[in-house]
């Protein structure tokens, strides 16, 4: 009896040892499983350059954006009334000749128009018959002053005849002006060179904002032929709300994106605050100045402007870079690091048909990010690791560049 509880007990001990390491073996299996699960789970996207192309992927760098203690304000484009004219002609006529349309660029003194009339002949005839009446006059000026002083001919007819020259001088000098504000050289009229038409130039350099007339249209100094705004004297008036007037200061920067198209940013400086409100709209206007490129930016466009109220920078990049997964944040840089190789058993010709592929292929690196303040269509961020200098980023596209990466960790899993 004594024998058999001797055993009975032997063989509960060896069981609980068995299941002990069964369990013991278990739990590694399962630790290790984790583990390779957590090797294999991909950081690097591979693209080729016709994906690239298809997607529409575009790299940038890391930008330093003041997005930080801002206030938001609306307002529009204007150029200054002295930036702005019309080429219009002194004298009436009817258009001949049309030189330019909405959208061209002149210069100051290019010639717009030309225009016709018969009166501008007549002008040109009288100056000559003027010029030749004068020398007349001067040859009867000269005969009265010999016989006067021969006592021959009488005072009366001397003194008309200096009335007479004077006269003569004075309407040629009058004509003289008028053709040089038709813009005809006095010295190069002649019996031979009688012009019909004038022309009309640009009073200043600018684009041409809109054209009035037509060929064959009747236009005279009250009627302009077409409008010129000079946009490089762009400047922004910002409407700002009474409450925030005081955070304003001359030399603040702006940072404005048009109504119509809010993802490219443009930068301008307050040069001026206004002192009166602008209508009933409770808002002072505050004048800046538009600094650099300003294609694409046209009188009476609206904007909406972000007033910096610090100068205090920090790393962004716009929202479009950055993607959410498993609730954190991450964006994508370009690297030469190349995506860890689980098959080694290949021919010599298929690495080098890869090693061909790869020369066309471009390669991103998931890197993690802590997201700070958003504005003006970019993002604070800081990078938990370190990151290379200059980085080029994915600053489109980076929800395709997730979404590659999310499908080739599927197929290797």
């Amino acid at each position: 009896m004594a024998m058999i509880v001797v055993l009975l007990a032997f063989s509960a001990c060896k069981n609980d040892k068995q299941v002990a390491e069964n369990k013991s073996s278990e739990t590694k299996a399962g630790e290790k499983a984790e583990a390779n699960n957590e090797e294999e789970m991909p950081t690097i996207a591979t693209l080729s350059e016709e994906q690239i192309k298809i997607v529409g992927i575009q790299l940038g760098t890391i930008e330093q954006k003041e997005l930080t203690a801002t206030i938001k304000a609306n307002g529009n484009l204007k150029v200054p009334n002295n930036n702005k004219g019309n080429a219009t002609s002194l004298y009436g006529g009817v258009i001949k000749m049309l030189n330019v349309q909405i959208g061209d660029y002149v210069k100051k003194g290019q010639v717009i128009a030309t225009i016709a009339n018969p009166q501008f002949i007549q002008l040109q005839e009288e100056y000559l018959s003027t010029a030749s009446k004068i020398s007349f006059a001067e040859q009867e000026l000269a005969r009265q002053k010999e016989l006067n002083e021969g006592n021959a001919g009488a005072k009366k007819n001397l003194q008309s005849a200096t009335a007479e020259l004077n006269s003569l001088r004075t309407r040629r000098a009058s004509l003289q002006q008028q053709i040089q504000l038709m813009g005809i050289n006095p010295g190069s009229v002649s019996n031979n060179n009688l012009k019909s038409a004038l022309v009309v130039t640009s009073p200043l350099n600018g684009t041409v904002s809109n054209v009035f007339a037509k060929i064959g249209s009747y236009v005279d100094v009250s009627s302009p032929v077409i409008e010129i705004v000079d946009n490089s004297s762009l400047h922004l008036d910002l409407q700002v709300f009474e409450k925030d007037l005081p955070k304003i200061k001359v030399g603040q920067i702006i940072h404005f994106t048009l109504t119509n198209n809010p993802t490219t940013v443009y930068d301008a400086t307050v040069f001026s605050i206004g002192s009166s409100f602008e209508n009933e709209s409770k808002t002072i206007a505050v004048h800046c100045r538009v600094n650099g490129n300003k294609n694409g930016l046209i009188d009476g466009m609206n904007i909406t402007g972000i007033v910096s109220l610090n100068n205090i920078t920090t790393s962004a990049v716009p929202n479009d870079a950055i993607v959410n997964a498993d609730g954190k944040y991450y964006v994508f840089i370009q690297t030469d690091k190349k995506v860890e190789e689980h098959k080694e058993e290949e021919n010599k010709g298929g690495e080098e048909n890869e090693r061909k592929e790869d020369k066309a292929n471009m390669n991103f690196e998931k890197v993690e990010v802590l997201k700070g303040v958003s504005d003006m269509g970019y993002t604070a961020i800081t990078f938990v690791n370190q990151i290379p200098a200059n980085a080029k980023i994915v600053v489109r596209g980076a929800f395709f560049v997730n979404a590659k990466l999310s499908n080739t960790g599927e197929d290797e899993d």
